[in-house]
């Protein structure tokens, strides 16, 4: 497999939407050479998957990719909550939520916020992004053969232009080629789930006098309930530019071809209910909710990310989310391995991180869609067995009971009934303002590029972390916290550390580069080099 090869690189990527473009931009940060093609001409056109999470913009944010973003979605900045209703203009009216934070709570777990950045929007930016960051990027490019062996994958991609096969060698292989995943087929690994949900037609449309209808009414979403013209309305511009998602029934024997100009106009008329209204059909894409989850989520070399891993029905807006949420966690692994800092079972936590938490999103997606009685979507029963706790808990109070963490009851379940970001192993590490150089930040602004060591000014633990860094060559950062001269950070509004991350002053703590805390000591310890150093050849799987 080693002949004839005309390109070498530590990682391939196989897809370039919303997932393969943010697994391009992480490892770019972390400095890790990697190509990924797609064998479309370019990023999405169609506006769709515009929920980005609060979690979502915190790995952003570490990006410095989040400004970008935010003037991309400044269209529909002022965009807030579902409303569903029989028509826009009758009284049965009701907003199933006006708020996606209500009283401004958000500002208590994260420095960052939710933003409604529509696919079409979103991928320009972070295609720019990662090509910033180095990473080769070619479109028109499609995925013909793999192979893998013990050292590497081997595969052969092949330019739709022109028509050129080029083999290519790689260490590891990510396969972000979505829900239908030829790598994943290829690799034989199965999936769990009720499967398809529904079925929706996506059309893209014009109309200003729409616009004049809603008046002041700005949503994310309007779920129309006509029963004999039901479906999602979406604001693209908020001016003429908007998108309804028609419920399509294949199972009943309806085609695509069915859904005719004439169709279309017909049935959004009649579901929004406005009189006169000018409709221009601008396209169509059909789209189909499901839940299904990857039975593995690696095999050998090659791993799945997004829509290969998982299907989630749109309500909640999880599936996009939780995709690039995996990126995040890979990456770091990846570039651990790449760089000899880790052993190569540190890859194998991926899936037992990401898969249980793959498992419970999809699940509340569902139930989500069942809730808020989605067009489309009559499901006997809830699936997934009903509600598991607030959206918020769902998007990023999930945990890790097993994987590259110290530490934590196995038995925790991975999504808590309420909100416990204090600084418990398996848990994204708590946001606390703080002060560095005169400069104001988050601690969630320390975590990217490296392990860090927190603990209190005038203790051992950062001398030792220092010491550790070198001795093992990691990345691993230490900052002491304190209002003294000897302090690297100092607190924001008089705030307690040791209390916001459930230690105490003597201890100390260790998260890792996602932001998720790795280890944590209750108070002082006897040798903290030595217990540093043990802790990080545990979570490096270090020998």
């Amino acid at each position: 497999m080693e002949e004839n090869i005309d390109h070498r690189v530590p990682v391939l990527i196989v897809g370039g939407s919303l997932v393969g473009l943010s697994t391009s931009l992480f490892l770019g940060r972390l400095g890790i050479s990697h190509l990924l093609i797609e064998k479309h001409s370019g990023t999405s056109k169609h506006p769709r998957g515009r929920g980005n999470n609060v979690r979502t913009m915190e790995l952003f944010r570490g990006a410095e990719a989040e400004p970008e973003i935010r003037q991309a979605a400044s269209v529909l900045a002022e965009n807030h909550g579902i409303l569903q209703a029989g028509s826009l203009t009758g009284d049965d009216q009701e907003w199933l939520f006006k708020e996606i934070d209500p009283g401004g709570a958000l500002a208590r777990f994260s420095p960052s916020s939710w933003c409604l950045c529509s696919q079409n929007d979103l991928e320009p930016v972070l295609l720019s992004c990662a090509r910033k960051e180095g990473g080769d990027l070619r479109f028109s490019t499609e995925l013909m053969t793999f192979e893998q062996d013990a050292t590497g994958v081997s595969a052969v991609m092949k330019d739709r232009e022109t028509g050129k096969h080029t083999k290519v060698r790689a260490d590891y292989l990510v396969a972000a080629d979505g829900p239908r995943s030829p790598i994943r087929e290829q690799l034989r690994i199965g999936q769990t789930g009720h499967g398809d949900l529904f079925h929706n037609v996506s059309i893209t449309f014009r109309s200003r006098r729409l616009a004049e209808a809603l008046g002041d009414r700005r949503f994310i979403c309007c779920y129309l309930t006509n029963p004999e013209a039901d479906g999602a309305l979406l604001p693209v511009d908020n001016k003429e530019q908007w998108v309804f998602h028609a419920p399509w029934h294949p199972e009943q024997g309806e085609t695509l071809a069915d859904f005719t100009d004439e169709r279309c106009i017909e049935h959004i008329r009649r579901a929004t209910d406005v009189s006169g209204m000018d409709v221009e059909i601008t396209g169509m894409a059909p789209w189909h909710a499901a839940e299904r989850v990857a039975e593995r989520y690696f095999s050998g070399r090659v791993f799945l990310a997004g829509d290969s891993a998982h299907e989630m029905s749109p309500t909640g807006a999880f599936g996009s989310n939780t995709g690039i949420q995996d990126a995040h966690n890979l990456a770091w692994k990846l570039a651990a391995v790449l760089e000899g800092a880790a052993g190569p079972e540190l890859l194998s936590t991926y899936e037992s991180e990401r898969l249980p938490v793959a498992r419970a999103t999809s699940e509340r997606a569902s139930a989500r869609s069942a809730e808020h009685s989605h067009p489309g979507y009559a499901p006997v029963a809830t699936p997934g067995g009903g509600r598991q706790g607030g959206i918020l808990n769902v998007a990023m109070g999930y945990g890790y009971p097993r994987g590259a963490v110290l530490g934590v009851d196995p038995e925790r379940p991975v999504v808590p009934e309420r909100m416990q970001l204090t600084g418990e192993p398996g848990t994204r590490s708590p946001h606390m303002w703080v002060v560095r150089s005169g400069e104001r930040m988050s601690t969630l602004d320390l975590y990217e590029q490296a392990f860090v060591l927190l603990s209190s000014e005038g203790t051992a633990w950062r001398a030792a972390a220092r010491k550790v860094a070198e001795l093992l060559t990691v990345r691993l950062d230490a900052y002491a916290i304190g209002a003294g001269p000897d302090a690297d950070l100092t607190p924001g509004n008089g705030a307690d550390w040791a209390e916001t991350h459930g230690t105490t002053a003597e201890g100390a703590l260790i998260v890792r580069p996602d932001g998720f805390v790795a280890w944590r000591s209750a108070g002082a310890v006897a040798d903290p080099e030595a217990t540093v150093r043990e802790v990080m050849t545990k979570l490096l799987y270090r020998d």
